[in-house]
């Protein structure tokens, strides 16, 4: 079951979600828009290694714009820290944002119960698209649980800027 905008709004109220900043005129009949964050990074390698960390560049969104290229997977944070421990969360791109052909989230769209985080968000331009700070680029929808709720508390819990990989991690020394 999904929760409707006003039942998003009455649930930040009760402490049940957390969206901080939250402003009520970003909810839509049953999700809240997110705004895209000021700090971006992107890999430094061409040819990405699953089992090592793979090094990324840190930049600041400039007031005037970034233009985004094809070919390069960009990894940008949510404005707003986000999350529930009783809700899931999902996150997709805005449709306005996906008619210019920019893939917000790529396919990690799921957000475990339990992570409250800004959010990082993986950006896949299919031709040049210029994106802004605070832009309303993406919307997160919350989606009731059944059975027994096991909270996150992985690799990515607390982040409060973009995070690169850490599928390194998992794997064992060999």
């Amino acid at each position: 079951m999904i929760l409707t905008g006003p039942e998003i709004a009455r649930q930040v109220d009760a402490g049940r979600i957390r969206i901080d900043p939250f402003d009520k005129s970003q909810l839509s009949p049953n999700s809240y828009d997110f705004l895209l964050g000021r700090e971006i990074c992107w890999y430094e390698e061409e040819v990405l290694d699953c089992r090592r960390e793979n090094r990324v560049t840190y930049a600041p969104i400039p007031d005037e714009g970034m233009t985004l290229r094809p070919g390069r997977i960009y990894l940008a944070g949510t404005a707003e820290r986000m999350g529930s421990e009783f809700y899931v969360p999902i996150i997709r791109a805005r449709s306005s944002i996906a008619r210019l052909g920019l893939f917000v989230h790529v396919t990690a769209d799921l957000i475990d119960i339990g992570s409250i985080n800004n959010w990082t968000l993986q950006l896949h331009a299919v031709q040049p698209v210029t994106v802004y700070p605070g832009m309303r680029i993406g919307q997160v929808t919350f989606w009731c649980t059944e059975g027994e709720i096991k909270l996150y508390d992985g690799k990515y819990q607390h982040s409060t800027r973009p995070m690169p990989s850490m599928i390194h991690r998992d794997f064992t020394a060999v």
